[in-house]
């Protein structure tokens, strides 16, 4: 069952890709570094997705589709983590190979894969929607439509944090040595922020220069998984 949930298809919709984040939830057993990150997950895309119903963006079509295909790219690793774990992007893999180290917080976990999610796979979603929907980033509301999303995180935050402090307090033994520095180093707005410009560079360079569009994806998945490596650095020995 496990394995046929993780190297599923990817999904059609938000409503399918809410589905598969509680299927993969469900699958994944106790201590497993990858559902920490997965259950965060859910919770924000739950959140986006209860805006994206309330008309709070200006181009919910836009903003749906990014969605969708921005959780295919996590649900892509997944995959790849199952039937070709040398194809996972450098961004995931250091999460893949680390999820079962108990030297670990959840939280460091979950952060490794909110930053391979942000910083990777966030601009070439972008990318690729745009794409899809011929039209481009900087292009009418998107930009104000992104930075919307930060609000919804806000009203989630409180959410998180509680089950991060679940998390922590299933632990059996919860002395983190240096868990506040890993936080502090991390912040989601911030992280957002660079993917959006990071998804501009990654537009113009696929106008002018389509070639080079491979080297510019290897070099951020590179410096990526060299960022996530540096959040999985063990606290307790």
């Amino acid at each position: 069952m496990t394995e046929s949930v993780l190297t599923a298809p990817p999904v059609a919709s938000t409503a399918d890709l809410l589905q598969r984040l509680g299927e993969i939830q469900q699958a994944l057993p106790p201590g497993d570094g990858l559902a920490y990150f997965n259950h965060m997950y859910a919770l924000v895309t739950a959140a986006v997705a209860h805006n994206l119903e309330s008309s709070a963006f200006a181009d919910p079509t836009w903003m749906t589709a990014l969605d969708v295909v921005f959780g295919n790219l996590y649900l892509d690793a997944v995959r790849s983590s199952v039937e070709a774990p040398g194809q996972v992007p450098r961004a995931w893999a250091a999460l893949f190979e680390r999820r079962a180290d108990t030297r670990l917080a959840p939280l460091q976990l979950a952060l490794a894969g909110m930053n391979a999610h942000i910083n990777r796979d966030l601009p070439l979603a972008i990318v690729r929607t745009c794409t899809q929907l011929g039209t481009a980033p900087d292009a009418g509301s998107h930009h104000a439509d992104f930075e919307r999303v930060n609000a919804v995180l806000a009203t989630v935050e409180p959410t998180i944090r509680q089950s991060v402090e679940d998390m922590l307090l299933a632990d059996a033994d919860r002395l983190f040595p240096g868990l506040q520095d890993v936080v502090a180093n991390f912040n989601l707005v911030k992280a957002r922020e660079t993917a959006w410009g990071q998804s501009i560079a990654l537009w113009r360079l696929q106008q002018v220069a389509p070639g080079e569009v491979p080297v510019f994806m290897d070099a951020l998945d590179h410096l990526t998984g060299l960022a996530g490596r540096g959040l999985l650095v063990p606290l307790r020995r």
